[in-house]
């Protein structure tokens, strides 16, 4: 049984953590409890620190001002990665304290759009190892590999075999990237311990020849484990992880489709588990079509919304979306017809016999057109790409958008930034001012006719952590579509007036502690409301969350 006190904030003071026999340089060198020049004198004598440090006494202020300070220093945001990275291992306290105070500019750099290049990169930018590598070598023994992780108490691991990173393609074991950013926002915004995070790399081979021909690569020099015996390899980690972490939430991060979906189906209702990319991205997505509807005046029950890309994200997000056009009061059936596809072979139509088992109810009775031809026989309201092809939302697509709406509610999801189906600016200028337009990645704000635009990000950010925090505080058994309907009106909630009048659909990123905490009290509230809560509702649940989450502070 989970009871709130298994979950209860642990304390960090250092008087408490540390005793007398954990002295000198093993501190130093020990990034959970390092906290370099800000030790203080009484400090450095009772832990042997005395002449190891410089004179001076540093406050976590002074010391988040000289981290910034050398962040903006370097020229390329890989090299500002690399800094970040290295910080997290040396001092950890103070990486959480500079990211969570500076999250708007470091967001980018930890996560999307750097983090793509990082994973580009993996291998040759390598320093220190973090989290977990699994490879079919270690068939039947996962359980000893997982006894090797030094944390017992682990709520949160993000999982990722690298096959589909962003819109990169097969990555292998350099996709690593991703859990750990994915982890480190899991902290910074959310307040999940890092003690209680654990990144997993499923690392089954590439089908990558550039990796395998690359000497440095670290990953499994081989094609890619496939059928029965992939999931044979991911059944044993999934089971081997019930029995070791028990409360345990696992999130699947860019797996290819496929295996994606089959994940998802076969472990969605055994454990608490979700996948990112699927239902992270269509809750993030849902919110902004939400908070879409009080720009454009027109109601969600009467949105038509057309995704060019079939694949798991756009997926993902039209089934969402039917869970809550049903809440909105249609039917499913209409719920559906207010959804269609455009994929490379055109609109996903009934006639066609290429089509995956995901797609198939939304395959309408229509007649089989490319895009343009789309958009103006069906008249979408909201155009939403998923694509990992850049360019795809040319200059006629938004012009045929505008054409049939007010205000064309245009989403180029695809990561990272170089990625994206357009441009903010693109978006802006072929629509003459018309469009209301949010991405994937960020984009500076646009000044446009006398308007000044900024662009909001759909960022998964703003959902997954806040997710997760809910489950860990209530030690939920499962993640169902009413928590992720509960997460994305919440967030549209947080976006204000201020957000609206400059076109923007989400809230400000500097927000999104605030923005999780209340994302999780609703996602607890539902589950204790479904009977997916395995502990008591607390008096005051909000309070008891925020009791429990981490704070970097000295």
């Amino acid at each position: 049984m989970c009871n709130i006190a298994a979950v209860k904030k642990p304390t960090h003071k250092y008087s408490k953590k540390m005793n007398p026999t954990e002295k000198g340089s093993r501190i130093l060198h020990d990034g959970t409890l390092n906290k370099s020049t800000a030790f203080t004198k009484e400090e450095r004598k009772v832990f042997g620190l005395r002449g190891l440090l410089p004179h001076a006494v540093s406050t976590q202020a002074m010391q988040v001002n000289r981290v910034m300070g050398n962040v903006r220093r370097k020229t390329s945001d890989i090299e500002k990665y690399v800094l970040l990275n290295a910080l997290q291992d040396r001092t950890e306290r103070l990486f959480y304290k500079t990211v969570i105070q500076h999250i708007e500019e470091l967001m980018p750099i930890i996560y999307t759009p750097t983090v793509g290049q990082a994973c580009r990169e993996f291998s040759h930018i390598f320093r220190q190892s973090k989290g977990l590598y699994i490879t079919p070598e270690d068939k039947g023994e996962i359980n000893k590999i997982l006894d090797n992780w030094p944390q017992t108490d682990i709520r949160v691991i993000v999982i990722t075999d690298g096959q589909r990173i962003l819109g990169l393609g097969d990555l292998g074991a350099n996709g690593m990237g991703i859990p750990i950013g994915k982890l480190a926002l899991y902290t910074a915004c959310a307040g999940i311990h890092p003690h209680q995070c654990l990144p997993v790399m499923l690392d089954v081979g590439t089908g990558n020849k550039d990796l395998l021909n690359d000497p440095l690569y670290l990953g499994y020099p081989h094609p890619r484990l496939e059928g029965e015996a992939y999931f044979d390899l991911v059944e044993e980690f999934v089971m081997t992880v019930q029995d070791k972490y028990p409360n345990v939430l696992i999130q699947f991060e860019d797996f290819l489709t496929p295996n994606a979906y089959a994940l998802l189906r076969k472990y969605r209702d055994r454990v608490l588990c979700f996948n990112d990319d699927i239902q992270g991205t269509a809750s993030v997505a849902l919110a902004g079509v939400y908070a879409s509807s009080r720009i454009t005046g027109r109601n969600f029950a009467d949105l038509k919304i057309m995704f060019l890309g079939a694949g798991s994200a756009a997926t993902g997000i039209a089934d969402l979306m039917v869970s809550a056009f049903q809440e909105a009061g249609l039917t499913k059936e209409e719920a559906y017809n207010r959804l269609c596809f455009v994929d490379i072979n055109g609109l996903v139509v009934s006639s066609r016999n290429d089509l995956m088992e995901h797609n198939l109810p939304y395959a309408h009775d229509f007649e089989q057109m490319d895009l343009i031809q789309a958009i103006d026989s069906l008249k979408p309201h909201v155009l939403i790409g998923a694509t990992g092809a850049p360019g795809t939302f040319n200059q006629a697509v938004i012009e045929h958008m505008s054409a049939n709406n007010a205000r064309p509610v245009i989403f180029a999801l695809s990561n990272p930034t170089d990625r994206a189906e357009c441009t903010a600016e693109e978006a802006y200028e072929w629509s003459n001012g018309k469009a209301v337009f949010a991405s994937g990645s960020p984009f500076a704000k646009v000044d446009y006719d006398g308007h000044s635009f900024r662009p909001g990000q759909g960022n998964n950010a703003y959902i997954f952590p806040g997710i997760g925090l809910g489950a860990v505080a209530c030690c939920a058994s499962k993640i169902t579509d009413p928590l992720f309907l509960a997460a994305a009106k919440t967030l549209s909630e947080f976006v204000s007036e201020q957000d609206i009048m400059e076109g923007s659909l989400y809230p400000p990123l500097k927000d999104i502690r605030e923005v999780s905490l209340q994302i999780a009290v609703a996602v607890a509230e539902k589950a204790y409301d479904f009977g997916l809560a395995g502990n008591e509702r607390p008096d005051n649940l909000k309070q008891s969350i925020s009791d429990y989450m981490y704070d970097p502070e000295y």
